[in-house]
């Protein structure tokens, strides 16, 4: 293995022994390769006894929730197996922290390439293929949707009662909570308080539970490189149990408008509107879309907040500067979207 031992956050050698004891394919570690990510975890891609594996765990610097997250996405993948949702395969996975000073799992390679790092060939010159990529998004989160939950193991997976009342409180509390960053003047959103209550006043009063992804936007997919097919879900990590209509409020949030403006992250030229992709959704659900804006104006508060986060750690020093300002004017844009949508 050589130098591919030294690779920050994942000692190979351990990871050598480990694997032998979960009875997978022996011999060296072979062709180590540190994947880019949407996030901070580590992506590792390596072959060993003529199989390829990407392992994920958390980054060298842990959160204090790191390993428990890795725990709930490995629980999450086992569970989608055999179903229709485009997934990455789950090998295995290691709970504790003794192999490699955090928890970590093993998944299958996906082949496929993420549309917000670029488009091949194939799919920029295809206005077609665009159009049905980002349907395949809206399809693939309906399915997940109507998987029953308890059926495929997910018990406890979250705190379905009373998840929509929990949702206001819950990120503007968040928001507050950066006001412990040195530094940080307090949120500047001109739109907060106005969306705050407008969301508080017309919470859908019911909802059947299932499970959410989380963060469903287009840098949290992958795609087939040989057309418009949803190779994978990716980036678990926000995943639960509550009400799935969420992710779709956050598909919608962040997918351009009619204009083409569009705010978080970026989509690509031709994909549908507002109407076609819940059109889509619908062809797989059996939920009531007749709230749907509430869960698009949620989404837009929601993600705002977290990015809001990036901006407060700045003025502390534990962020980029242009960064923070970047995400600050994407949260500014996130709630100038969620204002225009409040009747």
């Amino acid at each position: 293995m050589g130098g591919a031992a030294e690779i920050e956050g994942v000692d190979l050698e351990r990871l050598s022994t480990w694997m032998d004891q979960e009875g997978l394919p022996g011999g060296a570690i072979e062709n180590p390769q540190v994947l880019a990510g949407g996030t901070q975890n580590i992506l590792l891609r390596f072959d060993r006894g003529g199989r390829s594996y990407v392992l994920r765990r958390p980054p060298p610097h842990k959160r204090k929730n790191s390993d428990e997250t890795m725990r709930r996405e490995a629980r999450v993948l086992r569970a989608v197996a055999g179903s229709e949702v485009p997934h990455p395969g789950f090998i295995a996975g290691c709970e504790t922290t003794e192999t490699l000073g955090a928890a970590f799992y093993l998944m299958e390679p996906i082949e496929g390439f993420n549309p917000s790092t670029g488009l091949p060939e194939l799919h920029q010159g295809s206005d077609g293929i665009r159009h049905e990529m980002g349907l395949r998004m809206a399809q693939a989160i309906s399915i997940l949707g109507e998987l029953d939950y308890l059926a495929i193991g997910l018990e406890g997976f979250g705190k379905p009662d009373g998840y929509l009342e929990r949702q206001v409180p819950r990120w503007i509390s968040q928001l507050e909570s950066y006001s412990a960053l040195e530094g940080y003047p307090g949120p500047e959103i001109p739109e907060l308080d106005a969306v705050s209550r407008w969301l508080e006043d017309n919470r859908p009063t019911d909802f059947r539970a299932g499970v959410i992804h989380g963060d469903f936007h287009a840098a949290n997919v992958m795609f087939a490189p040989d057309g418009p097919d949803l190779a994978a879900l990716v980036d678990w990590e926000l995943s639960t149990v509550g009400d799935p209509l969420l992710d779709l409020g956050w598909l919608l949030a962040t997918s351009p408008d009619a204009e083409g403006r569009g705010v978080g992250p970026a989509a690509w030229p031709n994909f549908p509107q507002h109407d076609a992709l819940l059109d889509r959704y619908a062809e797989r659900s059996t939920r009531d879309l007749s709230a749907i804006r509430w869960y698009e104006v949620l989404a837009c508060f929601k993600l705002g907040i977290i990015l809001e986060g990036t901006h407060a750690r700045a003025f502390a020093g534990k962020a980029p500067k242009a960064t923070g300002d970047l995400l600050h004017a994407t949260t500014l844009g996130l709630f100038r979207r969620a204002g225009g949508r409040l009747g």
